[in-house]
């Protein structure tokens, strides 16, 4: 059973803090996430703190676009060395979402960063990617019209251009999706759901991914990751419900199904995980409102 050996706040400064990943890159840890004024609407920023030992952590630096809200911020070491940061970016006006379209920045420090760039085409929300043998791959939930989507697995050389590799033929409305990759090239997929039940569904795919398996978990979830850990075991951390309450959960993750093992300290407006396994220990850094408004907290857990 997993354990909880530490779990400490390292952000609370915006009126909401929210949508965090994690990552370590050159020996410097690495979170990242939204503030805002609440949970939507407005225009959010994306806040990168950086930490030399993962106890300390200091602001490195603060993304922002004119009438545009920056949103479940993804970062992750760049194929060619630095830091690439993937974002949702709505658009705004007046108070009301007028579009959409994924945002990318860089860096090679952690400090300063490219302006967000625009990828993929208007109404695509690329969610998270994974780079394997040299190409970056994704999945994008796509708007047909003001409440209808479909989810498409992208594919790109350079991690800017991508292009539609699939259509995912997942029923209920799928948007986030976590994608991630086995050392044989079987690619796992975690799958959120708004319709009927709302299970998240679980994907797997080999080589070229136009063909995918599909089971129905028995977990509603948001905000969905996974890590598959060196020997192929998979754990998962996301937003569940209990009892008809949101928390924060850590998962068995297989291709049939998602047990939650080990529930965080967390409630109400909360989830959206960032995952690193580090000397056999799971860092998990998720936001919460559970003492309050929503802060961003850091757990390490003993698997």
């Amino acid at each position: 059973m997993p354990e909880l050996v530490s779990l400490s706040t390292i952000w609370d400064r915006a009126p909401h803090n929210a949508f965090t990943d994690l990552a370590l890159a050159s020996g410097v840890w690495y979170c990242v996430f939204r503030e805002g004024g609440n949970h939507a609407g407005g225009t959010g920023k994306i806040r990168v703190l950086g930490s030399e030992d993962g106890n300390v952590w200091e602001s490195s630096a603060l993304l922002a676009q004119r009438g545009v809200d920056l949103r479940d911020p993804k970062i992750a070491g760049a194929p060619r060395g630095g830091l690439e940061l993937l974002m949702g970016g709505t658009a705004m006006r007046s108070g009301e979402a007028v579009g959409r379209r994924p945002r990318i920045a860089r860096s090679d420090d952690g400090i300063a960063w490219s302006k967000p760039q625009s990828i993929l085409e208007e109404g695509d929300w690329l969610w998270r990617t994974a780079w394997f043998e040299g190409r970056s791959y994704g999945v994008s939930y796509r708007l047909l019209g003001p409440s209808r989507w479909k989810v498409y697995l992208m594919v790109s050389e350079d991690g800017r251009a991508y292009r539609e590799l699939a259509e995912l033929k997942v029923p209920g409305r799928p948007n986030e999706t976590t994608l991630r990759f086995r050392e044989d090239g079987t690619a796992l997929a975690l799958v959120r759901r708004e319709t009927g039940r709302g299970r998240a569904w679980i994907g797997a795919s080999r080589p070229p991914y136009r063909g995918w398996s599909w089971a129905e978990s028995g977990q509603r979830l948001g905000g969905p990751n996974f890590l598959i850990l060196p020997g192929g075991e998979t754990w998962a951390a996301t937003r569940i419900w209990r009892r008809g309450k949101p928390l924060v959960s850590i998962c068995h993750l297989t291709e049939r199904d998602l047990e939650p093992l080990l529930d965080l300290p967390s409630g109400g407006d909360c989830g959206y995980p960032g995952m690193v396994f580090h000397r056999g220990l799971l860092w998990v850094s998720y936001y919460s409102s559970h003492e309050g408004k929503a802060k961003i907290y850091l757990a390490k857990i003993r698997l």
